[in-house]
């Protein structure tokens, strides 16, 4: 693979990165003069409360958290985030967990409670900043009555391996969580909340980033029982899980909040960063480059090696006819497809939509595709994604690699391993969806 063409794409995804950094983000909505802080156009006066509590969940908390104390400095009166492992970063104020993910496990379910311990007596004297990112919803939890962390993370695991997409998914997670759905807003009120929010969800729906923990839920108990059933694994969950959801369906249980519930009269919402700031950011790092650049859609869903095949299609198109735009040329699209696992190999979707890219582009010179989790973690996988060209296939049939294999066992992480072509970043300590870059040098 030609080193100047990977090392272009790398530069691109690295402008989209800066741009949804948490302190690049925070810093285009938050101003504070003195003892007001303005966020997204409205003052707050720092001086009137009791005290500003830092709370919240997900893969950029902790640095989202050290961000907010370099704004706000002594005003921050106490916090705790939860993070994914190695997303830690010093803070002082707020208390930084860590904790599992995808799948939660009991040291998120016990830094929950120790969150929800800081609400335990909540004033309309008290400003709650709850920050919130990719991740919070695995990493934000306490099981509803009934429910063991173990009932959790047996419906999780079966959802994602069926290929649920992150709605579906948080849909039935807000029925089986005590803070999840609006719920953490019933434990701060009736103090003043801003929830700040990096959104790793198409379309930025409140009430599904980090499964919308201060957020009205539009989803019911009949939802949840829709989604096990759509992907038949209502017998594959354990049966505590779907005696709760039935219960909830018949009215047994009390449902999340919905809009116009009185726990969100003093709730703000404030999107800081998402996809569509990523994505446009490594349109202008591509143009400054000298190349064509084009955002097709931050709205890029479905099964990712089929994904991957167009981007293949794209970059033919590109290469063989010059459209959308004459080469030089970079189209970037962002989003987050699934997979549906059906074999037992490594990988991660973004390493699959490369994966399923590298049929359409063999034999091609100087093109290149590039699908990479912004958070630098790519399933559970140490890779953030991959690169493919037109010489994948050739390389990997003289390592005696077949993609089709590996493609049927889910197993895209080793066969890039092999080629040298895993993209990998470390954690970036932001989420914000995929980001797929389509080269033609």
């Amino acid at each position: 693979m030609p080193d100047s063409l990977r090392d272009l794409a790398r530069a691109i995804l690295d402008a989209g990165l800066a741009a949804v950094a948490p302190h690049a983000a925070l810093a285009r909505h938050l101003r504070r003069h003195h003892d007001t802080l303005a966020i997204a156009g409205i003052a707050y006066h720092l001086g009137t409360y009791r005290r500003v509590v830092v709370i919240g969940a997900g893969k950029a908390s902790a640095e989202m958290a050290a961000a907010i104390e370099v704004l706000l400095g002594p005003h921050v009166t106490a916090g705790l985030v939860i993070t994914k492992d190695g997303h830690s970063v010093p803070t002082r104020a707020v208390a930084v967990r860590e904790a599992s993910h995808p799948l939660p496990d009991a040291r998120g379910v016990a830094a929950t409670a120790e969150l929800l311990a800081l609400l335990a007596t909540p004033s309309e004297r008290d400003l709650v900043l709850v920050l919130l990112s990719g991740g919070g919803s695995a990493l934000l939890e306490q099981p509803a009555d009934g429910l063991t962390l173990a009932d959790l993370q047996a419906t999780t695991d079966a959802l994602l391996r069926a290929g649920a997409t992150i709605n579906e998914l948080n849909a039935v997670r807000k029925h089986l969580s005590a803070v999840k759905g609006g719920n953490l807003a019933r434990a701060t009120a009736p103090a003043t909340v801003v929830v700040l929010v990096l959104s790793d969800v198409v379309g930025s729906p409140l009430d599904v980033i980090a499964s919308g923990p201060c957020a009205p839920d539009s989803t019911t108990y009949a939802d949840a029982l829709a989604v096990l059933a759509r992907y038949q694994i209502s017998d594959a969950v354990p049966p505590a899980v779907r005696v709760h959801l039935e219960a909830g369906a018949r009215g047994e249980r009390p449902e999340t909040p919905k809009p116009g519930d009185a726990v969100f009269a003093r709730v703000r919402h404030v999107i800081i960063g998402d996809n569509a700031q990523a994505a446009a950011a490594c349109v202008a790092e591509a143009e400054r480059r000298g190349l064509r650049a084009l955002l097709l859609s931050t709205f890029i869903e479905g099964e990712a090696r089929e994904v991957g095949r167009v981007l293949g299609a794209l970059a033919r198109e590109l290469r063989t006819h010059g459209r959308p735009l004459a080469p030089p040329a970079c189209l970037v699209l962002g989003g987050e497809t699934t997979v549906t696992v059906r074999g037992d190999g490594r990988g991660g979707r973004n390493q699959e939509v490369a994966l399923g890219a590298a049929r359409g582009l063999a034999g091609l010179a100087d093109v290149l595709v590039l699908s990479a989790a912004t958070d630098g973690g790519d399933g559970p996988t140490d890779a953030a994604g991959a690169f493919a060209d037109g010489t994948t296939l050739a390389r990997a049939a003289a390592l005696g690699l077949d993609p089709q294999v590996h493609l049927a066992r889910n197993d895209a992480y080793p066969f890039f391993q092999a080629l040298g072509d895993l993209l990998v970043t470390g954690p970036t300590r932001t989420n914000v969806n995929d980001v797929m870059l389509v080269l033609a040098g």
